[in-house]
C-alpha cells in the first residue's frame, strides 16, 4: 500500500508535541513536526494552563503535517482538568490546572458530605485531591460566576477536540478521570453530581474512542484514548493478561488492563481507580507521583544557577549509596510546585531516618521510593484480580530511565521490560488507524508496536 500518515497531537504536563505517524501496511515510522513547552502561568496566585498558546502550537503543528495529506489526526492530554463554555460556546476562562491550591481541603469536606465507599461505588475511582469532583465542589463552594454561566464542561483534549471540529462531547477514557462518571451506568454520575449541587445539564455525551468527531481544515479528526495513558496503554506490547504495566512520566500509572470495573469494598480499601481503556477495556491502575519530583528537583537546581540534565542527575544517583532512605513518593507535600529537595530532606527529617544530602543522593531517594510504591501497588492490585503478574512493561519517557527500570525489576522481583519510549503518541494514531479502517483490532496494533523493537529487559537480582 502507499503511505498513510496520521497525526497525533500529544501533550504532557512540561510539553505538548505534533507527531506524523507514518504507516506503509507493515511498519510504523514517527516524525517529529512540532515540539513546544506547556507551561502554568501564575495569575494572582491562580495557577493556569496557557490553553491559547497551546492551541497556537497545535494548528503550527498541524500547518507543518498538511504536507502529508493526513488521512486524520486525534488529540490525548493529561486528565482531570477542564474549561467551561457559555451559551455561545465561548471559553470562560483560561483552564485552571489541577495542582493549584483552590482544590485544598475540599475532598476531606467531600467526604464529610458523602461516604467515600458512596463515591467509589458510583465511580470506581481513586481519591486524590486533584480529581475534577474536587475542582467543581471548589467552585460550587465559592459561588463561581463561570459556574453559574456554563453551559457545556469539557474535560482538557475535549476543549482542544471541540475546538477543531465544533463537536461538544467528552471521550470516555478522560471522562473516567474525573470521577464523575460512573461506569455501571455507562453516563455521568449524576446521583453524585446532584448531592454535591453540580449542574448535570453542562455535562455533554460521552463518545467512545476511536470516533469520528468532525474535521478540521478537512482533515478527520478522531478521537484516540484522550487520556494520555489510555493511549499509553493501548499500544503497550503486553505478551497476555498476566502482563501488568508502569506508564512512567510525570506521573507514574501503575496497573493491569481488565475487561470490567473493579469496585468493591477491597478496591476501596486499596484506593485503586478504574479509568476507561480502549475497546471495552478499563484500566485498573494506581497513580504514583512519578518523575515529577525529579523534574522539580531539576528546577530547583537549575533556578540556582546548576543545570543538570536528566541523564547527569540519574548518573550521579546511580553513584550514590544503595543505602540512602527511600521516600514515599505519593506524600501529598510533593504535589505542588517548588523547592522539592527540600522537601524530600525534610520528610526524611521528620520520619528521623537518614537524610540524604547529595543531589545524587536525594535522586536515588525518589527513585527508590518509586519502585518500592511500584511493588507494592503492583502487589495490591494482583490480589484484588486474583490474577498475578509475570511482566511488568514500562513504557513512556520514564522508561529511559535505566537505574529506575532495575530498581523496578529488583522491588517487584519481576522481569521489566522497557520501552518504547513513544508509546501515547502511538496509542493515539493506532486508534485512529483501526478507525480508518488499516488495522483490524488493538491486537494487531500492538502486535505493530511489538515488532518495532527499542525495548529493553532487566531481571530481578
Amino acid at each position: 500500500m502507499t503511505k498513510l500518515t496520521t497525526l497525533a497531537i500529544d501533550l504532557g504536563a512540561e510539553s505538548g508535541r505534533v507527531i506524523a505517524v507514518h504507516f506503509d501496511g507493515r511498519g510504523l515510522e514517527l516524525e517529529e513536526l512540532h515540539r513546544f513547552p506547556n507551561v502554568t502561568v501564575n495569575l494572582r496566585g491562580t495557577l493556569h494552563w496557557d490553553f491559547l498558546r497551546l492551541w497556537h502550537d497545535i494548528q503550527q503543528g498541524i500547518i507543518l503535517g498538511k504536507q502529508y495529506k493526513p488521512a486524520s489526526l486525534g488529540v490525548d492530554t493529561w486528565g482531570v482538568d477542564f474549561g467551561l463554555l457559555d451559551s455561545q460556546g465561548k471559553l470562560l476562562g483560561n483552564p485552571i490546572t489541577y495542582r493549584d491550591s483552590r482544590t485544598d481541603g475540599v475532598m476531606d469536606w467531600a467526604l464529610g458530605q458523602v461516604s467515600q465507599a458512596e463515591i467509589f461505588a458510583q465511580t470506581g475511582i481513586q481519591f486524590m485531591p486533584i480529581n475534577t469532583l474536587y475542582q467543581m465542589i471548589s467552585l460550587v463552594q465559592s459561588g463561581s460566576p463561570q459556574l453559574a454561566a456554563a453551559h457545556t464542561f469539557l474535560t482538557a483534549p475535549d476543549l482542544l477536540n471541540y475546538w477543531l471540529t465544533g463537536a461538544k462531547v467528552c471521550e470516555f477514557s478522560n471522562a473516567t478521570t474525573t470521577q464523575m462518571f460512573n461506569p455501571r451506568a455507562g453516563d455521568w454520575a449524576t446521583e453524585l453530581l446532584d448531592a454535591f449541587a453540580i449542574p448535570r445539564h453542562i455535562f455533554p455525551e460521552v463518545v467512545q474512542p476511536g470516533t469520528r468527531l468532525g474535521a478540521y481544515d478537512g482533515i478527520p479528526v478522531i478521537a484516540p484514548a484522550c487520556h494520555d495513558t489510555g493511549s499509553a496503554v493501548a499500544a503497550t506490547p503486553l505478551a497476555s493478561s498476566r502482563s501488568a504495566y508502569i506508564s512512567s512520566g510525570t506521573w507514574s500509572l501503575v496497573g493491569l488492563e481488565v475487561g470490567a470495573p473493579v469496585i468493591n469494598d477491597a478496591a476501596l480499601t486499596a484506593n485503586v481507580t478504574n479509568e476507561g481503556g480502549v475497546y471495552g477495556t478499563y484500566r485498573l491502575l494506581k497513580n504514583v507521583m512519578g518523575l515529577w519530583i525529579v523534574q522539580q528537583c531539576r528546577a530547583t537546581w537549575a533556578a540556582a544557577g546548576e543545570e543538570l540534565s536528566y541523564a547527569e542527575l540519574t548518573r550521579l544517583a546511580a553513584e550514590a549509596s544503595p543505602e540512602v532512605t527511600a521516600i514515599d513518593p505519593n506524600d501529598n507535600r510533593f504535589l505542588p510546585p517548588g523547592d522539592h529537595p527540600a522537601r524530600v530532606q525534610e520528610w526524611c527529617q521528620e520520619r528521623g531516618v537518614p537524610v540524604p544530602q547529595t543531589k545524587g543522593e536525594i535522586v536515588r531517594s525518589v527513585l527508590q521510593g518509586l519502585a518500592n510504591r511500584y511493588a507494592s501497588v503492583l502487589a495490591s492490585l494482583t490480589d484484588l484480580t486474583g490474577q498475578p503478574a509475570d511482566w511488568v512493561h514500562i513504557v513512556g519517557g520514564g522508561s529511559q530511565n535505566r537505574l529506575l527500570n532495575r530498581m523496578t525489576a529488583d522491588a517487584t522481583g519481576l522481569p521489566v521490560v522497557a520501552g518504547p519510549v513513544e508509546t501515547t503518541v502511538l496509542g493515539n494514531a493506532l486508534v485512529q488507524l483501526i478507525s480508518l479502517g488499516e488495522l483490524a483490532d488493538i491486537r494487531q496494533a500492538r502486535q505493530l508496536v511489538g515488532a518495532m523493537g527499542g525495548q529493553e529487559e532487566f531481571l530481578p537480582r
